[in-house]
């Protein structure tokens, strides 16, 4: 729904140019010394009609001419001038918000990714601000040369015949009705054509990040069909797009027409009667289509405007957003111990409120201890390590560390306390060297492959041709599962966090890999606080206790051997897994 009243207007969107005044000034002025010297043209030839020609005067007709070449230069040279100066500043403006709309989305909660299309944003982040450079530049000189124009040719049209140019000027209160409702109209038509690309973009993307699942299921065709039928909504709103542009532009050409068949008529007349000259009729139809030509620019940019401000909403609007979790500030504890408890947390994912993924939990977590979670899928295991990093806050209850509520807790400084090794660790595009430097981004290449002999990671990553140099791909894709696994644990050994977090971190591994990728976790979880989330027996044997989930709820609690000896969840989930080997 687009809201009530727009967070457009025309003065917001040129405060984007701001920064760049002393570009534009420079701009404005050569601007105006072309539009000042483009004026003169008209008065050069009035001139030559009617004295050089009437006086058959060679020397005359010679000097105007030499002078419009010295005019028609200087024209050139400030025209050249104005563009660079305002195409530039609007490159500069544009790569400006560019940053601050990617500082601003970034420090969003994790919930606002949630329910937002990876797609979508980048489109608001690319193609809309795009057109918003345009407006802030390329716009805003043509509107002040247009404008010029207009004053400036409507002024000395006064001067040449005041009878005719009010002739004239009875055209314009109807073309600037018709641009005021054209306007409103294209704007909302331009938000909902880029609200459209944005959703196709989005499909796109989505089919190129799943690509492998689309090639296994030969889905090319099906997938083609979706994007097109994404493309195909986007296409009908543009077309009425087209239609109302095409109306706009028939009807102010019409306009022009008219006006300079009504100056041709009646100048036709005062000069039958002796009351205007040749040259003066001239001058004046020049005049008459120079200005037509200027409010015919001034409505197209208004157009433009008007399409721009769909674009300008959307991005005004993620500007305008208040994140609903701060990215840093509040207090820091040192010395840190590591101690976990949460008492009575309730939680349910922001899109899906009506589902409780958390009911009263309670458990704690000593300093130090290994604690392994498990239960079946759905139980709330990965939920309690997304909201001990603060990626989201419980709806009741607290989550305390060290007895601090962790809404008190600086959340920048609380995530680099913590280490997390997930099922399927994110790594970056780059080399290796940078995704486990990632870790600690101040780090030697000394400390880096430290850090990587500590994860068995070393000794394949020096099998490479280019050893730490290696491009690993979009997502980690040229590395095997297993040698992702040591790099992102290499890259939380070189982080030093004090809580770590194991998602279900080798279950995806051969028997081989997972004999490493453990031997290096091992490592990794001395003295540390440690939250273990798994379904293998193998993984959770060493764990100094075992949390069972069921329902969001701890439902039993104790090591591995006391909890086979009770019947129960865990040994049901143990004797399944026996089964299924």
């Amino acid at each position: 729904m687009p809201p009530a009243a727009s967070s457009v207007t025309p003065r917001r969107i040129l405060s984007l140019a701001r920064p760049e005044a002393r570009r534009l000034s420079a701009g404005v002025f050569f601007l105006f010394i072309g539009s000042g010297l483009s004026l003169l043209f008209p008065q050069a030839i009035r001139l030559i009609i009617d004295e050089a020609l009437g006086a058959r005067d060679q020397a005359l007709i010679d000097r105007a001419t030499l002078w419009m070449t010295v005019i028609f230069a200087v024209t050139a040279v400030a025209n050249a001038l104005r563009y660079y100066f305002f195409t530039s500043a609007g490159e500069n403006v544009v790569q400006a918000l560019r940053e601050r709309l990617f500082s601003h989305l970034v420090s969003q909660e994790v919930a606002f990714f949630d329910n937002s299309k990876t797609g979508e944003l980048v489109t608001r982040l690319g193609a809309d601000t795009a057109v918003l450079q345009q407006s802030v530049s390329g716009n805003i000189a043509m509107a002040l040369r247009s404008g010029a124009q207009v004053l400036g040719g409507v002024a000395l049209l006064f001067y040449t015949s005041p009878t005719l140019t009010l002739l004239m000027l009875t055209v314009v209160p109807p073309v600037v009705v018709v641009a005021m409702v054209y306007g409103r109209r294209m704007r909302l038509t331009s938000r909902r054509v880029n609200d459209e690309h944005a959703a196709s973009n989005a499909v796109a993307e989505e089919i190129f990040v799943g690509i492998r699942t689309v090639r296994s299921f030969a889905a090319e065709r099906h997938e083609g069909g979706r994007y097109s039928v994404a493309l195909a909504k986007a296409l009908a709103l543009a077309r009425r797009r087209t239609q109302l542009s095409a109306f706009f532009i028939g009807g102010s050409t019409f306009g022009g027409f008219i006006a300079g068949s009504l100056v041709l008529w009646y100048g036709s007349r005062l000069m039958l009667r002796g009351d205007l000259s040749i040259g003066s009729l001239t001058s004046f139809l020049v005049y008459t289509t120079l200005v037509s030509m200027s409010v015919s620019g001034l409505t197209d940019l208004w157009a433009d405007f008007m399409r721009a401000s769909g674009s300008a909403e959307r991005v005004f609007d993620l500007l305008d957003r208040k994140p609903g979790m701060p990215i840093s500030g509040g207090e820091r504890i040192d010395p840190l111990q590591g101690h976990v408890e949460f008492q009575s947390v309730r939680f349910a994912y922001p899109t899906r409120l009506d589902a409780p993924v958390l009911k009263d939990l309670n458990l704690a977590i000593q300093p130090g201890e290994v604690v392994a979670i498990v239960g079946p899928s759905g139980a709330g295991k990965s939920t309690i390590a997304g909201l001990l990093a603060r990626m989201y806050d419980p709806q009741g209850g607290s989550l305390l560390l060290d007895g601090r509520d962790l809404r008190t807790v600086d959340p920048e400084w609380l995530r680099q306390q913590i280490g997390v090794v997930a099922q399927e660790p994110m790594l970056f595009s780059g080399s290796i060297f940078d995704n486990i430097r990632y870790g600690r981004l101040d780090a030697t290449e000394a400390e880096v492959e430290a850090a990587a002999r500590a994860a068995n990671a070393h000794d394949f990553v020096c099998r490479f041709p280019d050893g730490y140099r290696t491009s690993v791909g979009e997502r980690g894709v040229q590395l095997s599962g297993g040698q992702k696994q040591r790099v992102a644990i290499a890259r939380a050994i070189l982080k030093d966090p004090r809580l770590l977090v194991l998602d279900e971190a080798t279950s995806a591994l051969d028997a081989e890999s997972e004999h490493l990728v453990k031997d290096a976790l091992e490592r990794l979880m001395r003295g540390r606080t440690t939250l273990i989330i798994a379904h293998r027996l193998s993984t959770v044997l060493g764990a100094d206790r075992v949390l069972v989930l069921e329902g969001g709820q701890v439902v039993q609690s104790g090591s591995h051997a006391s909890l086979m000896e009770q019947e129960g969840l865990y040994r049901r989930l143990v004797e399944r897994q026996f089964a299924a080997a």
